[in-house]
């Protein structure tokens, strides 16, 4: 094992991990778990604010579990059609899921703070995916690369507020709603710009030209995704 391939092992992990996650909401008492308890059982049982959440976990599960296979070179270069049919999955799934995440931001628990940040969190999760699929339909590979290395930022935000929740709960001993106001936007911000400062080193980076030029060919003759 290639020492520069490790970070990649928790990386992998996480996103495994919470992305099945949601499958626990189909097995469990809902009623009972996970932000459920913290909410009104009116806001719960209403149909729409429902649909909305099992949207948003399943579809998100979904873009954890695919988005973090597309950032594999190998794999892309290797396989360009399972890397095409997977990303379409992903696009699917982040489009759906943050369409229903917009929609439940309303409704987060904490007020205007929590529902600011969790509603620009959708918003800007919507806003790169489209940009990021624009971008290769127009063959523009490194501009594709770049928005799915910023949009995948903020589906990996599912990580770090699991990770950020418990640690100023149980370590910092801040409670619910003071922890959930900061964790709405510190699961997504610092993301965003370690994400930009791993684009600005790569830039230093030689590419594949050749590869690069034969697939934008290959996507200007078929703008198949």
């Amino acid at each position: 094992m290639r020492v520069k391939n490790l970070p990649w092992i928790p990386f992998a992990f996480f996103a495994i991990v919470i992305g099945l996650y949601p499958l626990t909401y189909y097995l469990l008492n809902t009623d009972h778990f996970g932000l459920f308890h913290q909410k009104p059982i009116q806001l719960v049982r209403n149909f729409y604010w429902h649909t909305a959440f099992y949207i948003h976990i399943t579809f998100g599960g979904i873009a954890l579990l695919t988005g973090w296979t597309q950032f594999s070179q190998r794999l892309r270069y290797k396989y360009i059609n399972a890397h095409r049919f997977v990303g379409k999955i992903y696009v699917i799934a982040v489009m759906l899921s943050s369409v229903a995440a917009l929609f439940i931001a309303v409704f987060a628990i904490g007020g205007i703070i929590t529902t600011t940040g969790f509603g620009v969190l959708a918003i800007l999760w919507f806003f790169t995916i489209s940009k990021a699929y624009t971008s290769i339909l127009k063959g523009n590979i490194i501009q594709h690369e770049n928005w799915m290395v910023r949009n995948y930022a903020l589906t990996f935000s599912a990580v770090t507020l699991r990770i950020w929740m418990p640690a100023f709960q149980l370590i910092a001993h801040w409670d619910f709603i003071t922890a959930y106001h900061i964790v709405s936007w510190l699961c997504w911000v610092p993301n965003l710009i370690i994400a930009e400062i791993m684009m600005g080193r790569n830039k230093n980076v030689p590419l594949k030209i050749s590869f690069l030029k034969s697939r934008q060919s290959s996507l200007k003759n078929n703008c198949d995704f």
